[in-house]
């Protein structure tokens, strides 16, 4: 739901402000690279989740003359911006400075008050990632897949893309932790650097998904062959009805799908009893939850003539009074 996601988004966001405090003074105190970096990266999620509630905001408006099937879209428009928002001001920035570190190696200071600090930011990541997590095994479950097969599935990016920057959060304070163990244990400072250029790899990552994810949405794609299914044998279930010839569910926003239906009527039925069940079977559509509009095309199984001697290639019940 729009008011789970909203949540979703708004208890990351207060987890990563705290966050951002915490690694940004980390990072001045000790001279660490990949502390800097993980601030990079935690700066870049308070960004990106800011995004990602501005986007359910403005997706849950409603629809208008300009945007007959509502501002579902969005959405999936400001979750773009927020994964490419991971692959820059995140992925990127860190790879830069580590590299900025190989070249310009510096020793490490307070050590042990980067570590301490480190180790508080997993805690409230992992917090944030558990109520992500949460709404991510509930739409599974929506859904009939598995909680890794959602991101090909979903159509409200919200819960994945908080799911999946929470994810690379607690795996990056990981990899900055054993990186800031090992530079003291070792005296070696390429490892702060190697471990900067690993959690902007790691970034990379998560952000190639997430831009996979919201490309997928944003070229429009049909909804679950589930949706499509259930819709074609509720069609089949009307009297007369004689077959369903064609059944197209298209995404149009999160959670809301159109049909566009090809249906071939019983010919001993007269066209006027026909075109009184039309209207009956649209609504019946509409009332389940998520399908915004039903476009139903009659068509012949046959060149015979329909009775009252109408015979059209097609009857487009989109324009039955």
């Amino acid at each position: 739901s729009d008011g789970e996601s909203r949540r979703t988004a708004v208890v990351a966001i207060l987890a990563n402000v705290g966050v951002l405090v915490a690694k940004g003074a980390a990072a001045v105190l000790t001279g660490s690279a990949v502390l800097l970096a993980e601030t990079f990266h935690t700066a870049a999620d308070v960004l990106n989740e800011l995004l990602l509630l501005l986007g359910v905001v403005r997706s849950a408006r409603p629809a208008d003359d300009l945007h007959p099937r509502g501002h579902g879209p969005d959405r999936w428009f400001w979750s773009l911006l927020a994964a490419v928002g991971v692959l820059v001001a995140g992925g990127l920035a860190s790879i830069a400075e580590g590299v900025r570190a190989l070249l310009d190696p510096r020793p490490l200071e307070n050590v042990g008050v980067g570590l301490g600090v480190l180790a508080a930011s997993a805690a409230l990541e992992g917090g944030s990632w558990l109520v992500a997590r949460r709404q991510l095994r509930r739409d599974a479950e929506l859904h009939g897949v598995g909680s890794d097969e959602l991101i090909d599935v979903t159509t409200d990016p919200t819960p994945i893309t908080v799911y999946v920057e929470d994810s690379a959060a607690i795996a990056g304070v990981a990899v900055a932790f054993v990186a800031m163990v090992l530079h003291q244990l070792t005296g070696a400072e390429q490892w702060d650097a190697g471990g900067s250029i690993l959690v902007g790899l790691l970034l990379t990552w998560a952000a190639a998904r997430l831009i996979r994810l919201n490309r997928r949405l944003i070229l429009g794609s049909s909804a679950a062959p589930t949706v499509a299914e259930h819709i074609s044998s509720v069609t089949a279930e009307q009297s007369w009805v004689a077959a369903v010839a064609t059944v197209d569910v298209l995404v149009v926003g999160p959670g809301q799908v159109t049909v566009e239906l090809e249906v071939v009527p019983r010919t001993d039925l007269t066209v006027d009893h026909v075109v009184g069940r039309i209207d009956e079977l649209r609504s019946l559509l509409v009332s389940h939850e998520g399908v915004s509009s039903v476009a139903l095309t009659l068509v012949p199984s046959t060149f015979d003539q329909l009775p009252h001697g109408k015979t059209p290639d097609s009857y487009d019940a989109r324009e039955s009074p």
